[in-house]
């Protein structure tokens, strides 16, 4: 599933057609993707100007001049790609050639949105475990999806001492405290591996014996991978792409993710990358160095 790096850079590359700029025309190619859409969906947002494209935690946030607000989520396939008049930024596969040939989509090919920069963006989703709905904007820190959601980790706000604050007498691994959307919003997997690899501190150490010097080291660490990964584009495992169908590359720079039996990056460190699960998901991490 794209992490916040990957719906970051999506939202980026988004921007420039998306804010300010008015929906012309809206189209959904079936009445679903993980959830149903909102009745009346293509009619509140066609003709309305997005005012606002903005990110929380791995949903992308489209606000509307008419007081909605477009929630999109990628799910775990979901990518949305960029057209310009009849030419894809570049083509993308099989449902890219079609849209750039002449109108024609692909079966996967769900939701399409035209605007006036003028542009066609295409979300498509062969696993429908995407999601598109609408909200009230001035209630969506109380809406279902959002309620209860941590601190962005790019957010001032985003401190050691709040971090602390929210580890205190959590009896769960570091690792798994990461993962909770509630403790801190939008990493998963790789990059909270690859956090803590860069603040030398096992995935397997308890949670409640983070706060203060451990979490002055985590903080940082959090901050500096997701930036670094937002830099690179993002990561490409399997079906992430950027909004003009390119690659993301942070892959090539993973220190521990996915590297098992590897030997470990950290200069003067003699260590071997190890795989471990944890709550059902794999962890990669240097014993050497990460205590």
């Amino acid at each position: 599933m794209p992490e916040l790096p990957e719906v970051e850079t999506v939202r980026n590359g988004l921007k420039p057609v998306l804010q300010g700029h008015r929906l012309t025309r809206v189209q959904t190619r079936r009445g679903d993707l993980r959830i149903p859409f909102p009745p009346g969906f293509v009619q509140h947002l066609t003709g309305r100007k997005v005012t606002h494209l903005r990110r929380r935690a791995k949903y992308i946030l489209a606000d509307l001049d008419n007081g909605e607000t477009l929630i999109i989520h990628l799910g775990m396939s979901g990518r949305m790609t960029i057209y310009k008049g009849d030419k894809a930024l570049p083509l993308d596969g099989i449902e890219g050639e079609s849209v750039a040939a002449g109108g024609g989509h692909g079966p996967h090919d769900h939701v399409i949105f035209e605007t006036d920069a003028p542009a066609r963006i295409v979300f498509t989703d062969h696993r429908r475990f995407g999601l598109m709905t609408l909200a009230e904007t001035d209630k969506l820190e109380t809406h279902k999806l959002f309620k209860g959601i941590g601190p962005e980790p790019l957010d001032a706000g985003f401190s050691a001492a709040s971090l602390s604050a929210t580890l205190k007498g959590k009896k769960t691994s570091i690792k798994a405290a990461l993962l909770d959307q509630r403790v801190v919003a939008g990493i998963g997997n790789i990059y909270a591996c690859e956090a803590l690899w860069r603040a030398g501190i096992s995935p397997k150490r308890q949670a409640a014996t983070i706060p203060g010097e451990r979490a002055k080291k985590i903080v940082p660490a959090i901050k500096h991978v997701l930036k670094d990964a937002i830099a690179a584009g993002g990561s490409t495992l399997r079906d992430y792409r950027k909004s003009d169908g390119n690659l993301g590359y942070f892959q090539h720079r993973f220190a521990v993710y996915d590297r098992e039996d590897e030997p470990c990056r950290k200069k003067g460190c003699k260590g071997t990358v190890k795989r471990i699960v944890q709550a059902g998901r794999s962890t990669f991490y240097c014993p050497a160095c990460q205590k």
